[in-house]
């Protein structure tokens, strides 16, 4: 067993991470303070990402992907999120929470027709699961799906949506049948161009400003039955399996806000001088940063182990996958507070980058799954209450 706790990287992988690198440094950092504080999506770095192939890394040859798999899905992902938080959320968008589900769920026709345009970003996508009155509790949730012929007639409104404000399709989660409770949700695909399908942008956020979120209002829209993914009656259980893709996702662009806070500081802590040397040399400065490493190797370590998991066919592995993103979301909101300790007043300014990291760092306990979620579910699978790997 020891062997699935291997997380050295290969000469590929090692390729793809100073690829992505290289991008993200040149490409996307340059500006990056400049977009967010201007609440600018950059449609063009995301196509830029497209045609580099970083959203098609656990998607088949077949269907537009490189199938190079999860753990180089991870490292481009923390490499992206290290420099922009706001554009790392688009390998939810175009790769697992969209992407992925069809590929897992959906018609051949709907393969072909979505995954290609998915992760070229031909397409931009979307998912559908919060709302206004539901976050955790998601079989309570009230958007509904009623079949009309070759039909359903989609109703509802989802909330904080993910770039659903500029979105082509949307993989959207709703009941079909509200009296069975979760067993009752099913899962579709919906053009964001069909009739009744309304967005309000919210624009009033603590971080990711660069990252388009809204409100999504459906009004009697109507969903060709062959849009549905799987079986009627069981999106509850695919909403499950795709978290455990998307917090995938969500840990490793956690511990990319880590590696930044982290670069910042050390910089900082080598440049900065008081009393006549840097103030690095100090054995409180040294504390600081040593926690810092300490977090981020760590979260890296859970998250390249889920990865490596899913490589290796284990691609449920809901316990691992949620230590990953527990863990990771927590080091994300200490790793910038710590990075804040030693910048101080420098830090609590715009004109050095960890009051941006910090805001965006906070994120990641929320998303996905909030952080007390996780920790139930661990809890539960530790206890024997509910094992997570079923």
């Amino acid at each position: 067993m020891a062997d699935q706790y291997d997380v050295e990287l290969s000469e590929e992988h090692i390729i793809l991470r100073d690829t992505v690198r290289k991008f993200a440094d040149k490409e996307i950092a340059p500006h990056v303070d400049k977009d967010e504080n201007e609440h600018r999506w950059q449609r063009d770095l995301v196509d830029k990402m497209a045609e580099l192939g970083l959203f098609g890394c656990p998607v088949p040859e077949e269907y537009g992907g490189n199938g190079m798999g999860y753990l180089a899905h991870a490292i481009v992902t923390e490499e992206i999120g290290r420099v922009s938080g706001s554009l790392r959320v688009g390998f939810n968008m175009q790769t697992m929470g969209t992407a992925m589900s069809i590929l897992k769920w959906g018609s051949e026709e709907l393969k072909r027709k979505y995954i290609p345009a998915l992760v070229s970003a031909q397409m931009i996508g979307c998912f559908g699961i919060t709302e206004p009155d539901t976050g955790s509790d998601t079989a309570s949730m009230s958007t509904t799906a009623v079949k009309d012929g070759n039909h359903y007639i989609l109703n509802g409104r989802k909330m904080w949506i993910t770039w659903s404000p500029v979105a082509d399709m949307s993989v959207i989660f709703a009941m079909t049948d509200k009296a069975a409770k979760h067993k009752g949700m099913s899962a579709f695909v919906m053009d964001m161009n069909s009739p009744g399908v309304k967005t309000i942008a919210i624009k009033e956020k603590l971080g990711l400003w660069a990252c388009p979120t809204g409100e999504l209002i459906m009004e009697d829209v109507r969903v060709p039955a062959g849009n549905r993914l799987g079986e009627e009656g069981r999106g509850f259980e695919y909403l499950m399996k795709e978290l455990i893709s998307t917090r995938l996702s969500a840990a490793a662009g956690a511990v990319g806000t880590c590696q930044a806070a982290l670069d910042a500081a050390v910089k900082y802590a080598n440049e900065r001088i008081q009393f006549g040397r840097p103030i690095g040399e100090y054995q409180m400065v040294q504390e600081t940063i040593a926690r810092m490493v300490a977090e981020t190797e760590a979260a890296r370590a859970l998250t390249w182990r889920c990865a490596i998991q899913k490589d290796r066919g284990m691609v449920n592995n809901m316990r691992e996958t949620c230590l990953a993103k527990y863990y990771a979301s927590r080091a994300a909101d200490e790793v910038p507070n710590l990075g804040l300790d030693v910048l101080s007043a420098y830090g609590y300014s715009n004109e050095y980058p960890i009051a941006r990291i910090l805001r965006d760092g906070k994120v990641y306990k929320i998303l996905e799954g909030a952080t007390n979620i996780m920790k139930m579910i661990i809890a539960a699978d530790a206890l024997g209450i509910k094992k997570a790997n079923r």
